[in-house]
């Protein structure tokens, strides 16, 4: 049964002890309260790409490909080519005088690249026998070419042409890109963030070049992404954040993630080890402009990018380790986990912002900057007066494997994905009856019993 768990609860608390509201009763207004499950795949959904208003896509270890209506549940299209999991996927719109047309690209551990018309089904293009897969794909529509990263950097035209590349020296190979002002892109590998500029020369071809690497990370890099035209972020495996310029790519904010022993813990005669790895790692970034939204281990670490300071965290937001977030507003956010849950939060003040809040309540993380930066040290949670707390307002229990991510589209609903291979469809369900009575009145009108 589709059920909403509703109302804050202690960081450490069960969700069990939060209210049950289930379809029928009275549901807070423009909440998810149905849910359509939507059957294709038969392995693990990792991958959803929105194409437009009204479909998506879905890709995962299957190989397959399948094209989604977001307003009906119904499958439109299934892109079968690969023969291994896929393992990136993007839109690639190209715009030919008032026209437009939006292709989706795929890359697969069969090491083959697929440009495939979401409208009929069909491949287009592909390209195979590469030397390694691509990890990570990203167009820029701009100069209307788009770059695969893995082993190495490959920059392609919109006819699938291979334009120029350059051979990657490292273990994992480019894991992540982003687009940057000046023609440049950043790229992820282990450690270190390369930035590399495309030019166009006067014949139109293109070249590309390594101009800066940038080592200031200690451990893997897991996030990468664009804050706004002149911002970039970037997220460790030990929990680093750093905000960097975008055209200078200096450093202009680290903050690090740390564990803080409690009085308790540090009196108690047995003590528990240094959290895993895992337990700090940022695994996702995503922002609006103004706030950061980092998935730290299993919890969530809102970020000012105004004010370079954290205004929010809760070290507990799932039971295992969050891998999807995002930001509805400058105070409502929402998390997928490998829990199986998908959760709504809302940042409020402190009911008595005057009053300490126990640690207990907010969990034991401290806050400091690198050694490289000349301001003050980050103060820690309790000297900082307009930190916020989390409070849970929603909780989607639908899917029975980890959700891997999800993509919103507004008052259409949100799609969810999940290692149980399935997809699901949620919708506000006041909406959803408005919508139904509306349809059966025409119906009614259009017979003449009205």
């Amino acid at each position: 049964m589709l059920r909403w768990i509703l109302g804050g609860r202690d960081a450490q608390s069960a969700v069990e002890k939060s209210p049950v509201l289930c379809i029928g009763e009275e549901q807070p207004k423009n909440w998810f309260t149905e849910l359509q499950v939507l059957k294709g795949h038969f392995d693990i959904v990792r991958f959803l790409v929105q194409i437009d208003d009204f479909r998506c896509a879905s890709a995962g270890d299957d190989g397959l490909v399948l094209v989604w209506n977001v307003e009906t549940g119904e499958k439109l299209q299934e892109l079968r080519g690969h023969s291994q999991q896929i393992t990136a996927i993007t839109t690639f719109t190209c715009v030919s005088g008032d026209t437009q047309h939006t292709s989706l690209i795929t890359a697969s551990s069969d090491r083959t690249l697929s440009l495939w018309d979401p409208d009929t089904g069909n491949r287009v293009q592909t390209i195979s026998d590469l030397q390694s897969s691509v990890k990570c794909l990203l167009v820029l529509e701009r100069l209307c070419v788009w770059l695969s990263g893995g082993d190495e950097l490959c920059v392609w035209n919109k006819d699938f042409q291979l334009q120029c590349q350059r051979q990657n020296h490292s273990d994992t190979g480019i894991t992540a890109l982003i687009e940057l002002p000046k023609n440049c892109v950043a790229a992820a590998m282990d450690k270190e963030i390369v930035i590399y500029r495309l030019t166009v020369s006067s014949d139109s071809s293109l070249s590309v070049a390594e101009i800066r690497c940038l080592s200031d990370h200690q451990d893997n890099i897991r996030a990468l992404i664009n804050v706004n035209d002149g911002l970039f972020a970037s997220g460790s495996h030990i929990g680093e954040l750093i905000l960097w310029d975008a055209t200078e790519w200096n450093i202009l904010a680290y903050e690090h993630i740390l564990w803080e022993e409690s009085q308790a813990d540090t009196q108690a005669e047995i003590r528990l080890g240094a959290p895993k790895p895992s337990e700090m790692s940022i695994q996702h970034l995503t922002t609006n402009g103004k706030l950061i939204l980092a998935a730290v281990g299993s919890g969530l670490y809102v970020y000012s990018i105004l004010t370079k300071t954290v205004v929010a965290y809760r070290k507990t937001a799932h039971d295992s380790n969050v891998l999807h977030t995002m930001l509805l507003s400058d105070s409502e956010l929402m998390s997928c986990s490998e829990d199986g849950s998908v959760r709504m939060w809302e940042m409020q003040d402190l009911p008595l912002p005057a009053e300490p809040a126990s640690p207990g309540f907010f969990g034991m993380w401290s806050f400091g900057r690198s050694s490289k930066q000349t301001g003050p040290p980050s103060k820690k949670v309790m000297e900082m007066p307009s930190l916020r707390m989390l409070e849970l307002t929603g909780d989607l229990i639908g899917h029975s494997g980890a959700v891997q991510m999800f993509v919103s589209f507004g008052a259409k609903g949100l799609v969810t994905c999940s290692t149980d291979h399935l997809l699901i469809l949620w919708k506000n369900g006041e909406r959803q009856s408005h919508l139904r009575s509306l349809a059966l009145f025409q119906k009614l009108e259009e017979n003449g019993r009205l």
